[in-house]
């Protein structure tokens, strides 16, 4: 488990970078890929009444509270489809069993269950569109290869409403990709509707949010403020990186610590624990973060194999480093959610 959670640190991180040294999608789109069937319990990573990678608990002090949960997360993963050994279609094969086991053992165990103690959750598989659909200059291409993507989890959210959410209040978690597709779908099913007053929060962070994305819904200002969003993504301090500095643009970046908006550092030991290596192991006190511009700054983590992290780009640890504050925050929401409803 560790051995695959490091590679998957290290080459996210590369292809971050370095975006077009992966293996380049040969076409292949809508015509050819099956489309999941969200009636199915095999085209969710994570259902709270099947036992999955979503129940774990990374230390004997916490618990997992589906079960007795009153609300609901929704949770959309990111790109594990990253141009490895037969990996060229635009879209990822629903069925692709590498591709799924991925999904299963690394963001759904390293993040989804962060949401385990505020939320029963629900996590659809997706045509997740390839990695190089962020890179490439073929932007018609990579539109379609997302645009698919996008309606997966459009469909899997109305099936999700239809056939399990019983008019109980939700959550929508996501990252990188995940957060791309649960921003717009926020802005197509949730933003001025009658399911915005359903909303417990949304955290989307690792992909730049407006502070204005959504006609109606507003940043969280405050902790335990609800029916509002979050977003950061995460660098090391002092770096400014080409793809993602984006100054002036209205970004929204949530300091996942003191859960404020302004750019005062937090401590380090304000910060409750984040996991990385080791799923089991947590690590309070681990970084000092701050708002700078557009993007969360943070003071290097000091942890065994810190070294990958060497690129200066945490984005791949956007969730990780902030686990445990992530996981109370999203419990104290809920709380503040049902205390006025």
């Amino acid at each position: 488990m560790t051995r695959s959670l490091l590679f998957y640190i290290s080459f996210s991180i590369l292809v971050l970078i370095f975006g077009s040294c992966v293996a380049i999608p040969k076409g292949h789109f809508v015509s050819d890929q099956k489309a999941p069937d969200y009636s199915s319990p095999v085209y969710w990573s994570a259902l709270p009444h099947k036992i999955d990678s979503a129940d774990a608990v990374p230390i004997a002090e916490w618990k997992n509270e589906q079960s007795a949960s009153l609300v609901d997360v929704f949770f959309i993963h990111p790109t594990s489809y990253l141009g490895k050994k037969g990996q060229k279609k635009w879209n990822a094969d629903i069925d692709d069993q590498k591709v799924n086991e991925d999904v299963d053992k690394l963001p759904i165990r390293y993040q989804a269950t962060i949401f385990n103690g505020a939320g029963k959750i629900y996590a659809p598989r997706y045509r997740q569109a390839h990695i190089h659909s962020f890179f490439t200059k073929r932007k018609d291409d990579a539109k379609r290869a997302l645009d698919l993507a996008y309606e997966d989890v459009k469909n899997a959210f109305e099936y999700y409403l239809k056939h399990f959410n019983a008019d109980r209040p939700f959550i929508i978690a996501a990252h990188s990709q995940g957060s791309l597709h649960g921003m717009n779908l926020i802005r197509d099913m949730v933003d001025g509707t009658l399911l915005q007053q359903k909303l417990v929060v949304a955290y989307l962070p690792g992909w730049p949010v407006l502070k204005d994305q959504f006609q109606s819904i507003k940043p969280c200002a405050s902790p335990e403020e609800t029916g509002c969003f979050c977003s950061w993504r995460t660098v090391k301090k002092g770096y400014l990186p080409r793809r993602l500095h984006m100054p002036g643009k209205n970004i929204l970046v949530t300091n996942p610590v003191t859960w404020k908006l302004d750019n005062v550092p937090s401590k380090k030991e304000e910060q409750l624990g984040g996991i990385l290596r080791d799923f089991h192991t947590m690590r309070p006190d681990l970084v000092s973060v701050w708002v700078h511009e557009d993007l969360l700054w943070s003071t290097k983590p000091d942890f065994p194999g810190a070294i990958l992290l060497t690129k200066k780009n945490y984005h791949i640890a956007d969730y990780n480093l902030f686990y445990a504050d992530v996981r109370k925050n999203a419990e104290d929401r809920v709380r503040a959610y049902l205390a006025k409803h």
